[in-house]
């Protein structure tokens, strides 16, 4: 008994509450602000454009065609047969003249003063420029362990070349003859710099250290001492006295290069900085790293200025452009490039699908990537054209497992090409010079646009 009074109740409140709301509704019924019929055409027009309106441009671009029966090439119009027949019954509404658009004036449009959506051109690609085949032309061996690093002199007459077997080795760069070996690491030597200003040859390695070798006496002057971990990269600043190191411990140090003073620790990286590169302008530092970020640096204040994220994986490499305000990084996912001085993202460079150990440029506009497969994909910088791929034979004696690209670094003239390997040697490129845009052309197809993967 209690529960159908207590459902009777319910219904009654229910039924209550509906004809509150319904006879609120119903005085509020005159203070509704009248339809304006105009309005209505325009929303109903509008409606038209946006869902038929690409459809109709269509319809009228195909019956446009060279030798079709239309005389004049004039677009059939809606009261026409041959529209009828044309396989579309969309007829747009004219809000002009209140009715279904049958125009018969020779310039009409279906769809009356509805505008039509004008059709997106194709993005087209910009063509990209002619480079050379690079050919490996010489192959120097002498170290007794992975190549890690290489660094070119500023008058391009050798190149110094460091080593898992804890040797610097300086060669001459016409001849590729060995002319001096430095020993002083207690572990692998993974980043090397030559100074532009002193006779001064900076190394970094495994060992946590940071040397500063004069090459008037072949001997280490200078110790930075303050890394926690392994050092892994190394740059320096090309206008002031200043060496930037990082490595394994999350951080990158700016050192003054004379008093061997730690002026900036570089923190807020949460894993291993693979790669520090350095300029005059600004960002002066950046730094990629195995989070996955590439973080620019501002100098003075020795605090981040921004960082990127746009990476998926980790970012081994980083490099500049030789003369344009950019730079590159690279990681298994994507080679990226970005625009100075706030890091904006310019395109994608995809293709290199392996582990991309190292980045450079030249002044050409030739960007190489090498990777952990031995792999190596030749770009135009401009259009992010792959032009060539690479894979030097392994040398006899080590295993095809060796097959492994750890740096590339061009000579001062752009013309020839270093790479450090996992098969111990030191390979030696330069461009074809017999090569021709017959010979080699660009395989180049505007009309298939890639769809690119960020």
């Amino acid at each position: 008994m209690t529960m159908d009074v207590q459902r009777h109740s319910v219904h009654t409140l229910v039924f209550r509450s509906l004809k509150r709301t319904h006879d609120m509704f119903l005085l509020n019924q005159g203070s509704l602000p009248p339809v304006n019929s105009d309005l209505q055409k325009m929303k109903k027009s509008v409606k038209a454009k946006d869902s038929y309106g690409p459809v109709l441009e269509r319809v009228k671009s195909s019956l446009q065609k060279p030798g079709s029966e239309n005389e004049n090439n004039n677009p059939p119009l809606p009261g026409d047969e041959s529209f009828r027949g044309s396989g579309s019954s969309v007829v747009p509404y004219n809000p002009a003249q209140g009715s279904l658009t049958s125009s018969n004036q020779p310039n009409s449009i279906p769809g009356g003063n509805a505008m039509i959506a004008q059709q997106k051109k194709t993005p087209s690609m910009a063509k990209p420029k002619w480079h050379a085949p690079w050919k490996l032309y010489r192959v120097i061996s002498g170290h007794l362990g992975w190549v890690r690093c290489c660094a070119v002199e500023p008058g391009n007459e050798w190149f110094a070349t460091g080593s898992a077997d804890r040797v610097i080795k300086i060669w001459d760069l016409a001849s590729g003859k060995l002319k001096v070996s430095l020993t002083g690491h207690i572990s692998s030597v993974r980043g090397l710099a030559f100074s532009q200003r002193h006779p001064y040859l900076f190394s970094c390695g495994e060992d946590r250290q940071v040397k500063c070798w004069d090459l008037e006496y072949n001997k280490v002057i200078r110790h930075y001492h303050g890394h926690l971990s392994a050092v892994y990269s190394m740059a320096l600043h090309p206008s002031i006295d200043v060496l930037v190191t990082a490595g394994r411990d999350s951080t990158g140090r700016v050192w003054d290069m004379r008093t061997k003073a730690n002026v900036h620790t570089l923190v807020g990286h949460t894993n291993t900085v693979a790669s520090v590169i350095c300029q005059t302008a600004e960002p002066q530092i950046v730094t990629g790293s195995h989070d996955c970020t590439i973080r620019l640096w501002d100098l003075a204040a020795g605090k981040s200025r921004a960082t990127l994220t746009n990476h998926k994986k980790s970012v081994r490499a980083v490099c500049f452009h030789p003369s344009l305000y950019m730079f590159a990084s690279a990681s298994p996912d994507n080679i990226k490039q970005w625009k100075c001085p706030e890091g904006k993202f310019i395109q994608n460079l995809s293709g290199h699908n392996a582990i991309v150990n190292c980045l450079a440029v030249n002044p050409d506009g030739v960007l190489v990537s090498g990777a952990d497969n031995g792999t190596m994909h030749l770009w135009d910088w401009r259009t992010g054209y792959n032009f060539q791929r690479l894979q030097a034979p392994v040398q006899p004696g080590s295993m095809d497992s060796e097959a492994g690209v750890f740096s590339i670094t061009f000579d001062m003239s752009g013309t020839r090409m270093i790479t450090t390997e996992a098969d111990k040697t030191i390979k030696v490129y330069k461009e074809d010079e017999t090569a021709t845009e017959e010979t080699h052309p660009v395989n180049w197809r505007p009309d298939i646009i890639k769809r690119r993967k960020y």
